[in-house]
């Protein structure tokens, strides 16, 4: 009896099963990336109402970021500085200037300038800086080297999974707690002796599990 299929629709079923694993994979993984916040927020770069060039006041200047940012050692929240901090120099520096009428405004009247905040985190994670900040993790694990930054840039993903690599293995990110803010500091060769000294004094040991941030 002569076959109604040629002899290669026989591959027809295992092809079609590899076809559909190969799509499912690659729907996965192109989601995977292109939907976390690696690709969708990393990069982000608001226009702020007035511009503030980070690299000026903290690189060029040096700044400390605690001058501006007063409550990130004692509050949850890192401020948003107020336009009286910026007065506080204002005043004599460059008072005329014209890119700084929308701040000379803000305090004549009383009205805060609206800041956008670029890194910011949602309402369902508990993030406590002054926690971070004294055990000694410094600003630019999170925020990127911000003394460098012209325009504020979200540098770090600020996802679950950048959160959880630091939890589980926070050595290489311990530092002395006076070089916090020091963008330029380097780990010295036995950082992660001193890492172990370090969680050993300060009683460092961050929650791994799901209630430590959703509270």
């Amino acid at each position: 009896m002569a076959q109604i299929f040629p002899k290669w629709t026989n591959y027809l079923g295992p092809a079609t099963a590899a076809g559909v694993l190969l799509v499912l994979t690659g729907g996965v993984g192109f989601f995977w990336f292109y939907g976390s916040p690696k690709f969708t927020d990393v990069g982000y770069r608001p226009v702020q109402p007035v511009h503030y060039s980070h690299k000026l006041h903290a690189g060029d200047l040096g700044i400390d970021c605690r001058y501006c940012h007063t409550s990130v050692e004692y509050s949850e929240r890192a401020n948003v500085p107020p336009t009286a901090t910026c007065m506080n120099c204002h005043k004599l520096v460059k008072p005329d200037s014209e890119k700084l009428q929308l701040v000379r405004d803000s305090w004549k009247n009383d009205m805060p300038l609206q800041w956008i905040r670029v890194n910011d985190i949602p309402d369902f994670v508990y993030f406590d800086h002054s926690m971070h900040i004294t055990q000694g993790i410094g600003c630019i694990e999170c925020h990127g080297n911000v003394a460098e930054m012209d325009v504020v840039t979200l540098a770090k993903p600020l996802s679950m999974s950048f959160c959880l690599d630091c939890h589980r293995n926070p050595e290489p990110h311990l530092r002395p707690l006076n070089q916090v803010t020091n963008m330029y500091w380097k780990a010295p060769a036995n950082q992660m002796e001193i890492a172990k000294n370090l969680r050993s004094e300060r009683n460092t040991n961050p929650p791994k599990d799901c209630s430590g941030c959703h509270r």
